[in-house]
């Protein structure tokens, strides 16, 4: 039973809509060319750069995440998801985001509940914000209901965060391309272990890039999730 119920939770993961594949590799178009490894967008880049573009570098991150802000998604039962940290550190906002998608009480909150707390997190501008393809990492509302009954939580503890080598190289090569959207390539590591009824449990280790959007003097904001994990 733990292993077919692991087994449910990676088909789910697995199971993106074509029609969200190809919407987060519009999104990855647009964060550079480290994309083009999991999107296959190659034309997508045969743009032209603009030499008026100032010239970003890549945003100084700190040393340790922000702290998430104590405001956030609850109900009588506590908090379903933690408020987004206010920071202009796309690796630690990116960090703190992974966890929370990895994080999940079935036994508390409804899945909508739990959406609701993620959408809190994402950029308002409705061009570059892939929704879809952050609830694609939540159980569908049946397979939720299904946890439910099983007493499913999961915790996450997330190790390291890191902008992808390809991702900075082309920044490097390109670095006026990113103002158009100030979209930042993020891949974190970690664990997320899984808990259910009768004292079940299992862990695995895990890896995810994100699209983090940063704009100077603006907080950070989800954009995305990618389809695969950028090394």
């Amino acid at each position: 039973m733990p292993k077919k119920r692991l087994r449910n939770a990676e088909e789910h993961r697995r199971g993106a809509a074509p029609s969200s594949v190809l919407r987060r590799s519009l999104i990855g178009g647009i964060i550079l060319a480290v994309l083009l490894a999991l999107a296959g967008l190659a034309a997508y880049f045969n743009r032209t750069p603009n030499p008026a573009s100032p010239k970003p570098t890549l945003p100084a991150t700190s040393a340790q995440p922000s702290a998430p802000s104590p405001e956030a998604t609850t109900s009588d039962k506590g908090v379903a998801v933690a408020a987004p940290p206010k920071t202009s550190d796309p690796i630690a906002f990116a960090k703190a985001a992974t966890e929370v998608l990895w994080t999940y009480d079935t036994r508390a909150f409804s899945q909508a509940e739990h959406l609701a707390g993620l959408k809190r997190w994402m950029t308002g501008e409705k061009k570059y914000a892939d929704w879809k393809s952050v609830t694609d990492q939540v159980p569908s509302p049946v397979l939720w209901s299904r946890m439910h009954d099983n007493q499913q939580h999961a915790s996450a503890t997330v190790g390291e965060g890191h902008f992808p080598q390809a991702f900075k190289t082309a920044l490097a090569q390109d670095p006026g391309a990113i103002t158009q959207a100030y979209l930042y390539a993020v891949t974190v590591t970690g664990n997320q272990s899984l808990a259910w009824q009768d004292s079940g449990a299992g862990a695995e280790a895990r890896s995810m890039t994100l699209a983090i959007q940063y704009r100077p003097h603006q907080d950070c904001a989800l954009a995305a999730v990618l389809p695969n994990a950028a090394p």
